[in-house]
């Protein structure tokens, strides 16, 4: 896991910065991250329910902040 993804996708989620987050949703090699941030990008620009484009969101945001917590843990125990 690349903790950096993990940090970049947070920091371009919470500033709206869409097109560093589609650039990086390419390139991360965490499956799970780039799905995340294609369902929410999806979301945001082709769903008419502001509930689908929230709830995606917060998908997206509660799996960064699991990951990079997770990823802490894992430094810290070795």
């Amino acid at each position: 896991m690349n903790s950096a993804d993990y940090d970049k996708a947070l920091y371009y989620t919470l500033w709206g910065q869409w097109d560093d987050l589609l650039v990086l949703m390419v390139r991360t090699e965490d499956d799970f991250l780039s799905k995340k941030i294609e369902d929410f990008l999806h979301a945001f620009h082709y769903s008419s329910s502001e509930e689908s484009i929230v709830r995606t969101h917060q998908n997206l945001i509660h799996y960064l902040e699991h990951a990079i917590d997770t990823d802490i843990e894992v430094i810290y125990v070795q």
